[in-house]
């Protein structure tokens, strides 16, 4: 039946919506998937709806309504059309997706602008506070253990010291950015104390550190816990590759590392003449690796006055607590989000969007005690903040940063749920492509099943 417009000036036929009866309402391209009324901001206006008498005046037809999931059956059908609103949810997923690859519309200059000037401020009577309570820590949790010497304690004072000693060197990597004073020399001074005190060699480690901040998130020149390319990976023997992804030995690497460096790179914290120095180094660089020589030879001393097992027990074990934590933080800053982040080559890294890619952490009581390190991202940024500023200085960044800052998961009282975290990564995070300036981690299937 035809339909018709009633008007005061006369009748005059509409122009026919559907060619095709019992397919429901189409839209202008004759597709069932996006029924006209869905365009609410269109109007539907016809020049046949205009007598010439101008007393017929421009009808809009288009419905202001939001798009129904259903709409009612044509008569003759016996069945009601769910309409197809892919495109629409398609769009709304468009608009949410966020590449992390992709150079942020923000600048350096304006993260820093966002952050409080007075985080920037560097106390050096604070900042040797947390020295004193540390050492005082230290050595209060030696005595307790020292005295008590049952095989009850000794766990719990392994864990407590082994984390105590991790703090020691957060404070001396506090001394190698510049971070707890403005006075070279103190921060020397101190720095050498605390990483001798943990078989740290300091300048050999600060100037290593440094090119890791300078360089981080490019495959080739970063210096800690970088990728290894497809070639290097393909290269190792099978038990180097095994055990690099094999807990807990990725947790023991850091000495390995001081002597060594990683796969595909040459050098040592301790050479003088190693490529990782420049020549005007290499007295810093001799400097500390008396002083780590020192701390060897006052341990030998120390096992030949007390015996070794108790050495061991005092020293040996938190060391390699220590390590463990040094480790586990340290790859957990660059590895294991849930989504996957993206290494550069290229003109495709810039110190920027670099550091955008390390990954805030909470540890939740060890967050206090090994101060607030987890705060990774403005750190990475901007190393020179101290560590007591870094929460807040994070949350001024936030709204410069938006999307490319990554809420970290909420830790209970002990950060249990890392450890997901770091084995998932562990078995999926193995190497990336020999080529392409962004390229991503990619998961060997023979290591996955070997883990």
């Amino acid at each position: 039946m035809a339909s018709w417009v009633l008007s005061e000036c006369g009748l005059k036929p509409l122009p026919p919506i559907s060619s095709r009866p019992g397919i429901g309402i189409l839209s202008h391209n004759n597709s069932p998937l996006k029924p006209r009324f869905l365009y609410t901001n269109r109007s539907i206006t016809d020049p046949r709806l205009k007598l010439s008498s101008g007393c017929f005046r421009e009808r809009t037809w288009g419905l202001r309504v939001s798009a129904p999931l259903r709409v009612a059956p044509i008569e003759g059908d016996g069945k009601e059309e769910k309409i197809n609103v892919v495109d629409d949810i398609k769009g709304e997923e468009e608009a949410d997706f966020f590449d992390p690859s992709a150079p942020p519309p923000f600048k350096l200059a304006d993260i820093r602008a966002a952050i409080p000037k007075h985080c920037w401020v560097k106390n050096p009577w604070r900042s040797m506070s947390y020295v004193v309570r540390d050492v005082a820590v230290v050595f209060g949790l030696a005595a307790v253990a020292a005295y008590l010497n049952n095989w009850m304690a000794w766990p719990l004072y392994w864990a407590a010291q082994g984390t105590m000693f991790w703090a020691l060197f957060v404070l001396g990597h506090d001394c190698g950015h510049g971070s707890f004073s403005n006075d070279p020399k103190l921060n020397s001074v101190v720095g050498h104390l605390l990483h001798s005190s943990i078989l740290v060699p300091y300048h050999g480690w600060r100037i290593s550190h440094r090119t890791h901040h300078q360089n981080h998130g490019h495959v080739e020149n970063d210096e800690s816990w970088h990728p290894l390319s497809e070639r290097i990976y393909r290269s190792l023997d099978n038990i180097t590759r095994t055990l690099r992804f094999l807990l807990p030995f990725p947790m023991l690497a850091y000495p390995v590392y001081l002597w060594g460096r990683s796969p595909g790179k040459t050098g040592s914290h301790f050479n003088p003449n190693s490529d990782l120095f420049v020549p005007n180094e290499r007295k810093d660089v001799i400097t500390s690796t008396i002083c780590w020589t020192a701390m060897a030879a006052l341990l030998v001393g120390l096992g030949f006055v007390m015996g070794p097992i108790q050495l061991l027990k005092l020293y040996g074990v938190p060391y390699w607590g220590f390590v463990m934590w040094l480790d586990l933080v340290t790859y957990l800053h660059h590895h294991g989000h849930e989504d996957k982040l993206p290494w550069y080559r290229g003109t495709e890294w810039s110190y920027l969007r670099g550091g955008l890619t390390t990954i805030d952490r909470d540890y939740g009581w060890i967050n206090n005690i090994h101060h607030d390190i987890g705060t990774h991202v403005i750190h990475h940024l901007f190393p020179q903040i101290p560590h007591y500023h870094l929460i807040e200085a994070t949350e001024a960044a936030k709204p410069v940063l938006g999307k490319y800052y990554r809420e970290p998961q909420s830790s209970g009282p002990l950060p249990v749920h890392l450890i997901g975290s770091l084995i998932q990564s562990l078995k999926t995070d193995h190497y990336v492509s020999d080529t392409g300036d962004v390229v991503y981690y990619q998961t060997d299937p023979q290591q996955s099943k070997s883990e």
